[in-house]
């Protein structure tokens, strides 16, 4: 057996309990274990004086033990041990709560490299609980320490030992797939050296070259896939549909359909319906790229609404319930009173309810199908699936959009993009697909004034949304964390503008439980709620259907609203920690308000004072066009942001591409190399069948890229 393939219960150390907690994290395997990347790095070797050290920032600091360690008995069982440390410019107390044997550990006159927070209690300087190591002058400390996603029993000191223990015979057992053409001609290092240094990093020069190294393999990998696929698109023949007149589906809409919306149609149309100079139609692979609230699903309706008129079967996969209710409530209307049957199919539809829409998909009885990844279930058969439309979200990539259109391959495809991409970023994340994009809005959507302000307005923001309240309207407010420990967790990380910068300090998480709370208490007479991605269907469902009938004053939530929720009466949107967000995301949510008749507010509260994040910030308050703030954004932070998933749903698709570096990659040429040499190698060799392609061609199929048939 290859040592990369070795199971992780032979590792020396590791037994039955370890390899079941390893085998939670998705390690199962010696490759799976160096493979398994850090979520962050802190960066410890930055060793500040504590008279330096600002308050509330995470700090390394060398200080020698002073006084033994003290431990007492609190009152509610809970055990506090103190002691106090000192360096050349001071002291400070070290308080551990629950954790009595470090009274064994910190020796008077010992030295250690703490790395924590600084507080103040009573004007007296304190760190609590921070991580710790001895320090001795023989013995370097890493600059650098890994920080990894972890499962109860598993610390970030033991992935640390495990990987340790066996990662240089891996490597040495380790095939580097990248040609060595392209790796010498783009200066990337070596596949070892680049793995070795992401789990430990010699310094931050090295740490850079490796994680770029690594974005560049998921990006060739990526780019690949979607070349291959784009190559194989056109390989027989599509549904051809039927000419049809679209007057019965226009009539019934309340609104005139904008010129890019005709033209979005026609596009489609032309796609399924004429026929080429051989009297033949390929599979339509096209993608609706359009502004917030610029009227994409519309122009799906219309592609449903043809395919249903031809005899054929429709499947529309959406990332998250909530959206796909949403979407199932307006389409079923409207196509009711066109007599065209419309049902929805989720995880946690009842197993009665699965079998009955089971039974009339494969009886060709039900025309549409809406639903999340339950629609790639294997139980879900069609009489006659002629299209399959995504609600990309940036959550579906191709591999999700395959798997569904494996269903018949002879179908067409139709992608809606919600979020406007610079049409560089768009040829190159959808290399595979035609583009329609729309610009025009519809008539009468008015624009969102949008202001960026501190904490110091809290004030005078609580009593702005009292205001919109009493007029009628309602409350959007955007919290980046569910609760106080996502917040502990979620620092320290990589600052999001640039693949190099390994540590900021950024203003604490705003988290959309206890803020509901404090908002509770400062705003009695409101009604106001939480929503966030983790909690059950139904109670997602019962707090957005309360919001929309307008029995929720204020909701309180995560970016789950970012998917498209429509609530017209909502005239204020609050960002909290606006610099958490990239660009495009914040125009995303700038859109879920003033879609109605109500003047619109945008609120972006910040405490960041980078220049960094002013420039951001100023830029939506005098920017609405979502294609310039999309190239900003593509400016400011790179291609990154375009492939990281922001929604707290953390829908994953089973043989879905889950990108780890290439969200943290500021390098627009570095993908732009990538997926060239993606076309390039898959144009001169389509079956990837030379010698110096058979690596490549092992990692596609081993990651499920595509269909491994394609290219067998």
């Amino acid at each position: 057996m290859n040592y990369l393939d070795m199971p992780v219960g032979d590792i020396k150390g590791v037994g039955q309990v370890r390899t079941k907690q390893l085998m939670r994290l998705g390690i199962s395997t010696v490759k799976d274990l160096i493979y398994y990347f850090p979520r962050a790095y802190e960066k410890r070797g930055d060793i500040k004086l504590l008279s330096n050290v600002l308050p509330d920032t995470s700090s390394a600091l060398l200080l020698t033990v002073g006084t033994s360690v003290k431990t007492a008995r609190l009152n509610n069982r809970l055990t506090i041990s103190k002691f106090r440390a000192f360096d050349d410019s001071g002291a400070v107390e070290i308080v551990f709560f629950n954790s009595p044997f470090v009274k064994d550990v910190f020796k008077i006159g010992a030295t250690f490299r703490f790395y924590g927070k600084i507080t103040y209690s009573k004007k007296q300087m304190q760190m609590v609980s921070p991580k710790y190591e001895p320090y001795f002058e023989s013995v370097p400390l890493p600059d650098f320490v890994p920080i990894y996603p972890l499962t109860e029993g598993i610390s970030s000191k033991i992935i640390d030992k495990l990987i340790l223990g066996v990662i240089d015979e891996a490597l040495s057992k380790l095939c580097d797939p990248l040609p060595e053409d392209i790796r010498l001609k783009e200066a990337l290092p070596s596949l070892s050296y680049a793995i070795k240094n992401a789990h430990f990093p010699e310094n931050e020069k090295a740490l850079s070259k490796s994680l770029r190294r690594l974005a560049f393999d998921e990006m060739l990998l990526f780019g690949l896939g979607i070349a291959m696929s784009s190559r194989y698109k056109n390989l027989g023949d599509g549904i051809p549909f039927s000419p049809c007149s679209m007057k019965p589906l226009v009539n019934l809409l309340p609104y005139e359909l904008t010129g890019d919306q005709k033209n979005a149609i026609n596009d489609i149309y032309r796609d399924t319906v004429i026929k080429n100079e051989d009297g033949k139609i390929s599979p339509m692979a096209r993608i609706i790229v359009g502004d917030v609230g610029s009227g994409k699903t519309i122009c799906a309706v219309a592609a449903m609404y043809i395919a249903a008129k031809s005899g054929y079967q429709t499947a529309l996969m959406v990332p998250t319930e909530i959206l796909a209710r949403q979407h199932y409530a307006d389409i079923k209307t409207l196509f009711e009173k066109l007599n065209i049957k419309t049902e929805l199919l989720l995880g946690n539809t009842s197993q009665k309810e699965k079998k009955r829409i089971y039974a009339g998909l494969a009886s060709g009885e039900i025309s549409v199908v809406i639903g999340t990844h339950a629609l790639i279930s294997d139980k879900v058969e069609f009489a006659s699936l002629g299209l399959v439309v995504t609600d990309e979200q940036h959550r579906f990539g191709v591999l999700q959009r395959t798997a569904l259109k494996e269903k018949s391959s002879r179908a067409h495809m139709l992608v809606m993009s919600a979020t406007p991409i610079p049409r560089t970023l768009a040829l190159t994340l959808y290399g595979d697909l035609d583009i329609s994009r729309i610009v025009e809005m519809p008539r009468g959507r008015m624009r969102v004034d949008t202001f960026a302000v501190d904490e110091s307005y809290r004030s005078r923001l609580n009593d702005f949304i009292k205001k919109q309240v009493e007029l009628g309207g309602q409350c959007y407010i955007v919290c980046p964390a569910i609760e106080s420990k996502d917040d502990e967790n979620d620092e320290p990380r990589f600052e999001p503008y640039s693949i190099s910068s390994f540590s900021y300090e950024a203003p604490k998480l705003k988290n959309a439980i206890d803020y509901t709370e404090d908002l509770k208490r400062a705003l009695p007479s409101l009604k106001i709620e939480y929503l966030h991605g983790k909690m059950k269907a139904e109670e997602k469902d019962e707090i957005m259907h309360r919001f929309a009938n307008n029995e929720i004053n204020v909701l309180v939530s995560t970016t789950v609203i970012e998917v498209g929720i429509n609530v017209p009466n909502a005239s204020l949107m609050i960002v909290e920690n606006a610099e958490r967000f990239g660009l495009s995301q914040l125009h995303q949510l700038r859109g879920r308000v003033g879609r109605g008749t109500r003047k619109s507010f945008c609120v972006l509260v910040s405490d960041m004072k980078t220049e960094k994040a002013i420039e951001r910030l100023n830029i939506m308050k005098t920017t609405y066009d979502g294609y310039e703030i999309a190239d900003k954004d593509l400016a400011m932070r790179g291609p990154g942001d375009f492939f990281s998933n922001n929604s707290d749903d953390n829908f994953r698709q089973s043989g879905g591409f889950e990108f780890k570096f290439a969200k943290l990659c500021d390098d627009n040429e570095l993908f732009a190399a990538a997926f060239s040499y993606a076309k390039s190698i898959v144009q001169s060799d389509p079956e990837l069948s030379l010698p110096e392609h058979q690596r490549l061609r092992k990692e596609i199929i081993s990651l499920q890229k595509i269909n491994s048939s394609n290219i067998s």
